[in-house]
């Protein structure tokens, strides 16, 4: 059986000196008994309860703002499993980790989880290691804050780029079958074909 359950956790992201309440989105992802979490966001107990006693094959972060690897570290130890994160993000991961260490994700690389393959897509814009997991089994991918019901990721702080932002988008997630659901870091979801088509918008937007 395969399988999409979200966990919503509440708590603080920190960057450049500021500080915001926000719900993050956590997803566990897999097949039969074998599950991916995406994203430690705030608080380690309602993930572990999520899981439920399956076997984690990673707790993969699509990025390395605080809020989506709050509990990385906290999760590896207790569900016995690598922490993944594409290394550009090294910097942002010591902000909130600095003694910690992680498993680097490769683009393209492929992570199997049960009878399904999740497809690593590096999309930098957001921050510059931020990855999308595609999951075409599912007609999934989980794009963390790189693309959201409404448009791309915010840009405007440190390590974030809106250009490198809208390339990552056009070329990786852009070929995507138009109606491959985007399960995001926040809010609700949305299908590539729903925000590909404003993506001139976007660019007339320039932010």
């Amino acid at each position: 059986m395969s399988g999409i359950e979200r966990v919503v956790t509440r708590g603080t992201f920190e960057l450049d000196g500021g500080s915001w309440e926000v719900d993050n989105n956590i997803w566990i992802v897999g097949e039969g008994d074998d599950v991916v979490v995406f994203d430690a966001a705030h608080s380690a107990e309602p993930i572990v309860e999520a899981v439920a006693g399956r076997n984690v094959v990673a707790v993969v972060c699509t990025h390395g703002h605080n809020d989506h690897i709050t509990v990385a570290p906290e999760l590896s130890h207790t569900l016995d499993a690598p922490v993944l994160l594409h290394p550009a993000d090294d910097v942002l991961w010591r902000m909130t980790h600095p003694d910690k260490d992680f498993r680097a994700v490769e683009d393209d690389m492929v992570l199997a989880v049960g009878g399904l393959e999740l497809h690593a897509l590096h999309t930098p814009g957001h921050s510059p290691g931020s990855v999308c997991w595609y999951a075409p089994e599912l007609r999934a991918v989980f794009s963390g804050d790189t693309l959201f019901q409404g448009g791309p990721g915010a840009t405007g702080r440190s390590f974030s780029d809106f250009p490198t932002i809208l390339r990552s988008i056009s070329g990786r997630l852009g070929p995507l079958p138009a109606d491959t659901v985007v399960y995001t870091g926040h809010g609700d979801t949305t299908t590539i074909g729903d925000e590909i088509v404003h993506y001139d918008d976007w660019v007339a937007r320039g932010h």
